[in-house]
């Protein structure tokens, strides 16, 4: 039988590559995302290309109470449900100070409240069904602050913390938690991607996401070279190194 994955945000960026890959690979998809046009479009054009099952439902994960509406018409479409991909996600360039805390709460409504109530209806789907994996994308900022993005790092490291729990808080529930770290991503958040170190395209990075989720790997940078080989020194750089990307 092959995979069925849900993908949150999937209508551009990382979500939507994410779903050409799996569709290539014959997985059967839930989709969601806040246009849903972009998604039906999409849909059509998997289902043509691939022919394999897509499944669409318009979600705003900010709107929390309807996540797990949304999620529950999804696993009734597709029947059974192996993984849950918390995708769903914004950034834009914030300065504390500079009157954005309303961009700034934005970003964390979206990226951590959003994740987490997704998060919380893929895990009960998951308790009843008696197994299954929850799918975090998180971020190189959830390690490493990047001046200009303080509330999307914080966001980044508010889930990935809020992963590592709910891993160890589940684990003899045969619930998996695989959390992807993405560096630099050409997607439509990142403006001016050129400017930042080892950039790769959404395409490359969701074919190293897809091995390592099929492969239920727990914790994975993307691209792995070179920030794997750099974990032990994120967020122990010099700041000066990282004050050359202030926007």
């Amino acid at each position: 039988m092959s995979h069925t994955l849900i993908i949150t945000g999937a209508s551009a960026g990382i979500g939507k590559a994410l779903a050409w890959e799996f569709a290539k690979r014959g997985c059967r998809l839930g989709l969601t995302g806040r246009r849903l046009e972009a998604l039906e479009t999409l849909q059509v054009e998997l289902q043509q290309q691939t022919g394999v099952e897509v499944h669409t439902a318009r979600l705003d994960v900010d709107d929390t109470d309807s996540v797990e509406l949304s999620l529950l018409d999804l696993f009734a479409a597709l029947g059974e449900v192996d993984s849950v991909i918390i995708n769903a996600g914004i950034n834009n360039f914030t300065h504390v100070g500079h009157g954005q805390l309303a961009d700034e709460t934005a970003i964390i409504r979206t990226n951590l409240l959003g994740a987490m109530a997704t998060a919380n209806a893929a895990v009960a789907y998951f308790l009843k069904r008696g197994h299954g994996q929850i799918v975090g994308i998180s971020s190189l900022a959830s390690l490493q602050a990047i001046p200009s993005q303080a509330a999307y790092c914080a966001s980044k490291a508010g889930i990935s913390m809020y992963l590592d729990a709910l891993r160890i808080e589940h684990k003899d529930k045969h619930i998996d938690v695989t959390q992807i770290r993405p560096g630099f991503i050409k997607t439509e958040i990142m403006e001016n991607i050129d400017r930042y170190p080892f950039a790769i395209s959404a395409e490359k990075a969701a074919s190293e996401m897809a091995k390592a989720i099929l492969a239920r790997r727990k914790d994975v940078f993307v691209p792995r070279f070179p920030w794997t080989l750099f974990r032990p020194l994120l967020g122990h750089l010099p700041d000066r190194i990282w004050q050359r990307f202030k926007s």
